[in-house]
């Protein structure tokens, strides 16, 4: 598993840690998700013999009418989030939600190669059309649209390799459950969380501050934190961060030697088979951008280990253990079971068809199945559950049916406008580089959108138990930890109807400050899925059982 950083660095802003590189300047990963430039130049002349000049570099004379375009701009390796992203915008607290106040943004690209001799007129049209050309012209005029940092008027001007494009947008981000997060230990070397569903780990999508990395950051002033594993947004439970560099790469190898376990629980619907079940069938990823696997011969092997721990007529609690890695592992083999997670806005759809995935019946193609999931969602007014970013997908030319990026890469997300069309769900993962949109790292190095319950890095690797769980016949209370301390005493309530927004906080040009959206139920924001164990050679870390997963729970009507 490669280690990365808990957040983007960039020695300019959050989104620049995930620009994607203009074409011909051979973009190399590095280990904390940056991107590296071979092309990486200083503002001096090329002497001779070192090659060939860029255009407009150095002393070279421009030609009439030509635009000098600066060399790309270096990174900084040792900054991470600090204190300045934190105070972009504050928090409030309204009918049990966390709440971002909208703020100001810069969302900054360089140019992509398609881009290359259209204006920036067209590429406004083709590709981030969330937004009406009439915006775009009003932006500019307000100097919100700038060119290598220079206020662009007109719209016409014609885009070249290198160009540096900052687009200025009043962000708003989406609600998430009110409850703090909790630190279980923070011991100087690792710091675990019980995280709480609906909250991402990183910024990703609409999601910046409404995040785990920053609310650690603006809340508890912690950063610098090094990922060993993720949690899905919907999913709550342990949330385990390295402090340092050493000891995340000890947990890395702890992963690499299969030395790691992670236990789950969830209530799933019907009543689940009593003893132990193992389910190994092989996974497939459909779509990145949604977040969509199924069974498929064709897929990567896999095998979880489940046990019925209650049932209580129409529902059952189950505890999962996962031996290897693969998105949303848990969830896809449930659904095959025949035995969805309760509330799962994917594995659970009607989408699925009559069967709802069942044995691996569906009868749609996967185009099919995309395009009937998020119709379903979007009848229901909760495209929000399927976590399609408000990055805008841009429409990518050339290969648009292809899901070639390998599970385990590092996804990034770049463009001009944060917000999304729901209607472009089909966009993959491999062509985000054009998304239209947050520059950030994304939630999971295998999909950002509704992450990775099992995965442990960047490259999946199998687990071997360090305990039988068919022989484990404690009782579910059994499992429960002593309470942790609260990263926040208490929560404040907002004066005030969440429909509204303060003057202010309104832009006259955005226009979700003109939107009345209401506020997503709890029940919306949470799955029944909870990482309830993470446990090593040496270490355990647990949480409390939700109320959902006691014996005794009956769902609300």
């Amino acid at each position: 598993m490669h280690n990365i950083r808990a957040a983007p660095v960039n020695s300019m802003d959050q989104t620049e840690s995930a620009i994607g590189a203009p074409e011909g300047s051979n973009p190399e990963e590095t280990e904390t998700g940056k991107v590296k430039r071979k092309s990486e130049e200083t503002d001096e002349p090329e002497r001779s013999g070192r090659g060939k000049r860029r255009r407009g570099a150095g002393g070279k004379k421009l030609r009439p009418g030509e635009r000098y375009i600066p060399p790309p701009q270096k990174r900084n390796p040792g900054v991470s989030f600090s204190q300045e992203h934190f105070d972009e915008t504050s928090y409030y607290f309204e009918g049990g939600l966390r709440k971002v106040r909208p703020y100001y943004f810069d969302f900054k690209t360089y140019c992509k190669g398609r881009w290359i001799g259209k204006s920036l007129l067209e590429v406004f049209k083709g590709e981030f059309r969330a937004e009406s050309i009439d915006y775009y012209e009003r932006a500019a005029k307000e100097g919100r649209i700038r060119l290598n940092e220079t206020p662009v008027e007109d719209l016409s001007i014609v885009l070249r390799n290198n160009d540096h494009m900052k687009n200025t947008v009043h962000r708003h981000e989406p609600p998430v459950v009110g409850r703090p997060l909790e630190v279980l230990v923070d011991n100087g070397e690792v710091l675990v969380v019980d995280k709480p569903a609906s909250i991402p780990v990183h910024p990703c999508g609409r999601f910046r501050h409404n995040t785990v990395i920053f609310i650690l950051g603006k809340e508890l002033g912690i950063s610098e934190l090094h990922t060993v594993h993720r949690l899905d947004r919907l999913t709550s439970g342990v949330l385990l961060f390295a402090r340092t560099l050493e000891v995340s790469k000890k947990l890395d190898q702890l992963v690499r030697d299969r030395q790691l376990e992670k236990e789950y629980m969830c209530r799933v619907e019907g009543e689940f088979p009593e003893g132990e079940l193992v389910c190994e069938e092989p996974i497939l990823v459909v779509s990145f951008k949604v977040g969509l696997c199924r069974v498929d011969p064709k897929g990567k092997e896999c095998r979880t280990v489940f046990q019925r721990v209650s049932f209580n007529g129409s529902t059952s609690v189950v505890r999962c253990l996962p031996l290897t890695g693969r998105t949303h592992q848990i969830r896809v083999h449930l659904q095959y079971l025949g035995f969805p997670i309760l509330n799962d806005p994917i594995y659970g759809s009607s989408a699925w068809g009559p069967h709802r995935g069942k044995g691996g019946l569906v009868g749609k193609s996967d185009e099919e199945l995309l395009k009937a999931l998020v119709e379903e969602h979007r009848c229901k007014e909760s495209l929000h559950l399927l976590d399609i970013p408000d990055d805008g997908v841009g429409q990518e030319g050339g290969n648009a049916g292809a899901e070639a990026r390998v599970s385990g890469k590092q996804e990034k997300i770049d463009g001009l406008d944060g917000t999304c069309k729901p209607g472009e769900f089909d966009k993959k993962c491999e062509t985000q580089k054009g998304a239209t949109g947050v520059q950030e790292q994304c939630e999971s190095r295998s999909s950002n959108s509704a992450g990775n319950e099992v995965s442990q890095g960047s490259s999946s690797t199998e687990m071997n138990p360090t305990q039988d769980i068919s022989s484990n016949t404690d009782s579910i209370t059994e499992l429960q930890c002593p309470v942790p301390t609260k990263s926040r005493d208490d929560q404040t309530e907002a004066n005030g109807s969440s429909q509204q927004i303060s003057p202010r906080t309104r832009d006259h040009l955005c226009s979700e400050c003109k939107l009345v959206r209401p506020d997503p139920t709890e029940k919306e924001l949470i799955m029944y899925l909870h990482a309830l164990r993470y446990k090593g050679p040496d270490f355990e870390y647990c949480t409390q059982l939700p109320d959902w997963a006691k014996e005794d729970w009956v769902e609300d009507e």
